[in-house]
C-alpha cells in the first residue's frame, strides 16, 4: 500500500516548529528553576544559590542554612512552583478545550465553589487547615460537576459552558458575601486573607497532595494532548478522525479541575494565573506550544508573583494581590480584543 508523504516544505515547516517549541520549553524550565533558587536566597538573611541547592539537596550539614532554607523558604517555593503548574496547565486545558480565552477556572465557577466550600469551612464549621483544603476541593469538583450537568444539551459548547459557568460563579460570590456578613470580625478576616490567596498559608500535608496531585496528572494530560488536539478540531472532525468524545473531554474537564480543587486548597483562589499563562506560553512557544510550556509559564507567574509580593513592595503582601494586579489589565485587554475580532463564543 501507497503512502503519502507531505510536501518537504511542510516537513521542514513542522520541524522548526517543534524545534522552537523544544528551545522555548526549555528556557522557561530553565527560568523557573532560577526563579525557585532565588526565592529561597532572599530575605532578611541571605543564603548563597551554591548554600541553596547544597541545602535542598542535602548535600551539606549546616543547621542554620539548613533551618532558613528547608524549613522556612523551601515550603512556600515549593508551594508556588507546584501551585503555579497545575493552574497553568488546568487553565490551558478549559481554554483549548472549550475554544475561548476566557475560559478560565477563575470566571467559570469552579475556583468560586472552592471558595465557597472553603469559606464555609472557615466561618461556619471553625475548620481547620486540612480541612479547608479538603472542602476547597470537594466545592471545585461539585460545582464543575453542576456547571457541567447544567450545560449539557446532547453535548458541551464552550459558549454554552462558559455562561452558565459565570452565573454559577456569581452565584457563588453572593453566598461568600452573606457567609461573611454573618461572621465574627476576626473569623472574617481569616476567610479574606483565604480568598485573596498566598503560597505561605499551606500546611505540610495540604503541599504534599497538590506536589503528588501535580506529578500524576500532569503526565497524564501530556498523554491526552492528542485528543486535545483532535477536539479543538470540531466535535464532528474529532469523531470521523476515531477520537472517543465524551469520555475525552470528560477526562480532561476532570484532570483540569482537580488541579485546580488541590492548587485552591494549598494557595487559597490565585487569580488570573490559569487564564494568562496559557496564552503566554502559545505566543513563545508558537502552534506547536506544549501543555508543559502553559504549566511553567503558570509557575514562572506564581514564583515571580510571590517574590513581588514578599520584597519588592513596601509591605508584604499575599501572592494573590500581585496576580491580580498582573492579570486585571490583561483581562480588559483581551475582552477588547475578542470584542474585535468577534471570538466571544
Amino acid at each position: 500500500m501507497a503512502t503519502t508523504l507531505a510536501p518537504p516544505h511542510v516537513l521542514a515547516g513542522r520541524a522548526r516548529r517543534r524545534r522552537r517549541s523544544v528551545l522555548v520549553t526549555s528556557a522557561l524550565a530553565v527560568v523557573v528553576l532560577c526563579l525557585f533558587v532565588l526565592t529561597m536566597m532572599v530575605g532578611s538573611y541571605y543564603v548563597s544559590p551554591v548554600d541553596v541547592i547544597a541545602s535542598v539537596l542535602h548535600l551539606r550539614d549546616d543547621p542554620t542554612t539548613d533551618f532558613i532554607v528547608r524549613d522556612l523558604r523551601l515550603p512556600p517555593a515549593a508551594t508556588a512552583l507546584a501551585v503555579g503548574v497545575a493552574l497553568g496547565t488546568a487553565g490551558t486545558i478549559f481554554q483549548r478545550l472549550l475554544g475561548n480565552p476566557l475560559a478560565s477556572p477563575d470566571f467559570v465557577g469552579v475556583s468560586s465553589g472552592a471558595s465557597l466550600f472553603a469559606v464555609s469551612a472557615i466561618l461556619v464549621f471553625h475548620a481547620g487547615s486540612a480541612a479547608v483544603a479538603g472542602s476547597a476541593l470537594v466545592g471545585a469538583l461539585l460545582t464543575a460537576l453542576l456547571i457541567y450537568l447544567l450545560a449539557w444539551r446532547d453535548g458541551i459548547t464552550g459558549y454554552r459552558f462558559i455562561l452558565i459557568g459565570i452565573g454559577v460563579s456569581q452565584f457563588m460570590m453572593s453566598i461568600i458575601g452573606y457567609v461573611l456578613s454573618r461572621a465574627q470580625r476576626y473569623e472574617a478576616g481569616e476567610a479574606m486573607t483565604w480568598l485573596v490567596g498566598s503560597v505561605g498559608r499551606s500546611g505540610t500535608g495540604e503541599l504534599r497532595a497538590l506536589i503528588v496531585a501535580v506529578l500524576v496528572i500532569v503526565p497524564l494530560v501530556i498523554m491526552l494532548d492528542r485528543p486535545l488536539r483532535m477536539l479543538e478540531l470540531g466535535d464532528d472532525t474529532a469523531t470521523a478522525l476515531g477520537a472517543r468524545v465524551e469520555p475525552v473531554r470528560l477526562a480532561l474537564l476532570g484532570v483540569a479541575i482537580v488541579l485546580v480543587g488541590f492548587a485552591a486548597a494549598a494557595a487559597g483562589p490565585l487569580m488570573f494565573v490559569a487564564l494568562i499563562a496559557g496564552p503566554v506560553a502559545l505566543r513563545l512557544t508558537g502552534p506547536a506550544g506544549s501543555i508543559v510550556a502553559s504549566g511553567l509559564v503558570g509557575a514562572i507567574i506564581v514564583l515571580g508573583a510571590d517574590l513581588v509580593a514578599q520584597h519588592l513592595l513596601p509591605a508584604v503582601l499575599p501572592t494573590g494581590v500581585v496576580t491580580g494586579i498582573i492579570g486585571a489589565p490583561y483581562l480588559i485587554w483581551l475582552l477588547a480584543t475578542v470584542n474585535r475580532e468577534g471570538r466571544g463564543g
